[in-house]
């Protein structure tokens, strides 16, 4: 894999991250007590280990992009 899709694949990685952290806040805002808005957890949550699997790639392809800003 060379460096620009490895690139555009941590950024992919980082803006599901953000957008999924960013709905997670929302709907403990607005959504009550019960409200579950945590996409990665609707949409891989019957397999936890595809779920961590998935944090785990979002995690180190935000530490990917900070180490190699440009």
């Amino acid at each position: 894999m060379d460096r620009k899709t490895l690139h555009m694949l941590a950024l992919y990685l980082a803006v599901v991250g953000a957008v999924n952290w960013g709905l997670v806040g929302l709907g403990m805002l607005f959504g009550g007590a019960d409200a579950n808005w945590n996409l990665v957890n609707l949409v891989v949550g019957s397999v936890p280990v595809l779920e961590s699997l998935v944090y785990v790639l979002v995690g180190l392809s935000g530490v990917y992009l900070v180490a190699n800003k440009r």
